[in-house]
C-alpha cells in the first residue's frame, strides 16, 4: 500500500504520467506518419511536463520555483527545435504554448478553464495541434479530428470525478452523468471511424482495441471513484495506441 502511495505521488501527482502517455500519443501519430524523432519527442514530453506543472502549482508556494523549471524547460525546447527543425516548428511550438498559458493563468482575467463547458474541447485541441502540427510538415485534418475527438471524450470523465468540487459549469453538472456518458461514447466512436477510413490497417487497428478499452473506462466512471481510476486509468488510454501498436509489432 505505501508502495502505491509512493508511486501516486511520484509518478501521477508529480504530472510525469500524463505528459509520458501524452507524448505516446504523439509517437502514434508520428510512427504512422513516418516522421518519428527523438528530438521531436523529448520537445513533445518536456512542453507537456512543463505545461502541466504550470497549471498544477498555481497560487502555491512552489510556483516560483516551477516558473524557473517552466524558464529552462523553454529554453531546451527553443534550442532543440532550432538545432534540429526550423523557424517554422519554433513558431508553431509557440502558439500551442501560448495555448497552453491562455487555459490557465491566474493572472488573466478571464482564463479558459474558468469558461463554462469549453475546457474539454480546449484540452482536445492543444493535444490535437500537437500531433497534427508540430510535428508534421503541414496541418492533417484527419490526425486533427481523430485526436480532438478523442481527447475530449477523455476529459469528460474527469470532469464527472470533479463534478461536485468544480465552481464552474461542466456537462456532468448541466446534463447530468449519463448523458455526459454518451457524448464521450459518441466522440470516441467518431475518432474510431476515422481512423478507420484514414490511418494505415495496423494503426487503425491498435486504435480501434483503444476505442474498445476507453468504451470501459468511461462506462464505469463515477463521481465517487477513486483518483487513481481517472488520473491513472483513463489517463492511459492515451498511451494505448502506441502500446497495442507495440504488440501488433512484436507478435
Amino acid at each position: 500500500m505505501n508502495f502505491l502511495k509512493i508511486l501516486k505521488k511520484s509518478v501521477i501527482d508529480s504530472q510525469l504520467y500524463v505528459s509520458v502517455t501524452g507524448t505516446l500519443f504523439a509517437v502514434f501519430f508520428m510512427e504512422e506518419q513516418k516522421t518519428f524523432r527523438f528530438p521531436t519527442i523529448f520537445l513533445i514530453f518536456i512542453t507537456y511536463f512543463s505545461g502541466y506543472l504550470y497549471t498544477k502549482y498555481q497560487k502555491t508556494k512552489y510556483f516560483n520555483r516551477i516558473l524557473v523549471i517552466n524558464a529552462i524547460a523553454g529554453i531546451i525546447c527553443a534550442c532543440l527545435i532550432i538545432i534540429n527543425h526550423n523557424e517554422i516548428r519554433l513558431l508553431k511550438w509557440s502558439v500551442i504554448v501560448v495555448l497552453g498559458l491562455l487555459y490557465n493563468s491566474f493572472f488573466l482575467d478571464i482564463y479558459i478553464r474558468k469558461i463554462p463547458l469549453l475546457k474539454v474541447f480546449y484540452v482536445g485541441l492543444v493535444w490535437a495541434l500537437v500531433n497534427c502540427w508540430l510535428t508534421l510538415p503541414e496541418f492533417d485534418l484527419p490526425i486533427f479530428l481523430i485526436s480532438f475527438f478523442f481527447i475530449t471524450a477523455l476529459v469528460l470523465p474527469f470532469d464527472i470525478r470533479d463534478m461536485e468540487s468544480d465552481t464552474v459549469q461542466t456537462f456532468p453538472k448541466i446534463i447530468g452523468v449519463q448523458n455526459t456518458k454518451n457524448i464521450a461514447y459518441l466522440l470516441v466512436f467518431v475518432s474510431m471511424l476515422i481512423s478507420g477510413f484514414y490511418l494505415q490497417p495496423s494503426f487503425a487497428l491498435a486504435f480501434f482495441l483503444t476505442g474498445c478499452i476507453t468504451f470501459i473506462f468511461i462506462y464505469f466512471s463515477e463521481n465517487k471513484r477513486d483518483d487513481l481510476y481517472f488520473s491513472f486509468g483513463v489517463e492511459t488510454c492515451s498511451a494505448l495506441p502506441f502500446l497495442f501498436l507495440g504488440i501488433m509489432k512484436y507478435f
